[in-house]
C-alpha cells in the first residue's frame, strides 16, 4: 500500500492539542489514526442506514413471512 503523504496545516483549540499530546507525542500519527477511525465509523453508519432502509422497505413482507413460519 503506497501512501503519499501531503503536508497540511490546520488550526485546533489549545485544549484539544493538549489532550492529543497527552495521548500520543506524535501529533501527525495521532491525527491520522483519528481521522481514519472517524471515516471508518462514518462508512459503517452509512452502511447501517442503507441496510435499515432496505429492511424498512421490506418490513411488512418479512414480518408476514416470519409469522407464517412461526404458525407452521
Amino acid at each position: 500500500n503506497y501512501l503519499v503523504k501531503v503536508k497540511t496545516s490546520l488550526t485546533l483549540p489549545g485544549d484539544l492539542l493538549e489532550q492529543i499530546d497527552r495521548a500520543d507525542s506524535n501529533r501527525p500519527r495521532f491525527l491520522e489514526k483519528a481521522a481514519r477511525h472517524y471515516l471508518s465509523d462514518l462508512d459503517k453508519a452509512r452502511r447501517h442506514e442503507k441496510d435499515a432502509a432496505i429492511l424498512d422497505a421490506h418490513a411488512v413482507r418479512l414480518s408476514k413471512e416470519a409469522l407464517d413460519v412461526l404458525e407452521y
